[in-house]
C-alpha cells in the first residue's frame, strides 16, 4: 500500500509541524519512541503513545487534538478500524502507518497511509495534508 496523496504538498512552505498536537497510536514501544522524537524534533506536541484502540479516548478527552498518526494493527494483533472511525467522527485526521500491503480500509477516512518503515519527510507531509484535508 502507498501513501494517499502525501506527495500533493509542495516542499515549500513549513518543513516542520510546530505546533501541532498529535496524537500517536502505536504498539510498538521501538517504533513509538522514534516516531516520537521525529515529530518533537519537528516541533509537534506528541500525545500518547497509546498501544491499544482503547487508549486514546482517554487522551482525546483530556486535549484537544489536532491530528492522529497510527499503526492499523495494535497491541495483540486489533485492529484499529473502530479507532480511525472514531477519530473520524471527532473531526480528528489520522495518518495510518502500516506494515502489510493489503488491508481492507475506507480511505475516506484518513488523510494517508504510509508503507512502513516510512521516511520523515514524507510523514512530515502526510501530517500538514491531514491538517489542510480538515480546514
Amino acid at each position: 500500500m502507498t501513501s494517499t496523496n502525501a506527495h500533493d504538498l509542495p516542499e515549500t512552505g513549513a518543513s516542520n509541524v510546530n505546533g501541532l498536537r498529535v496524537l500517536l497510536v502505536e504498539d510498538s514501544w521501538q517504533v513509538a519512541a522514534a516516531l516520537k522524537l521525529s515529530l518533537e524534533a519537528s516541533g509537534a506536541e506528541v500525545v500518547g503513545p497509546a498501544a491499544t484502540a482503547g487508549d486514546p479516548a482517554r487522551l482525546i478527552s483530556e486535549r484537544t487534538i489536532d491530528v492522529a498518526v497510527g499503526d492499523l494493527l495494535l497491541r495483540g494483533g486489533e485492529p484499529a478500524y473502530g479507532l480511525i472511525d472514531h477519530l473520524h467522527d471527532q473531526g480528528i485526521r489520522i495518518v495510518v502507518l502500516t506494515g502489510y500491503a493489503d488491508l481492507p480500509l475506507n480511505l475516506g477516512k484518513v488523510a494517508a497511509v504510509l508503507q512502513k518503515p516510512v521516511q520523515e519527510p514524507e510523514l512530515l507531509r502526510s501530517l500538514r495534508l491531514a491538517i489542510q484535508q480538515r480546514m
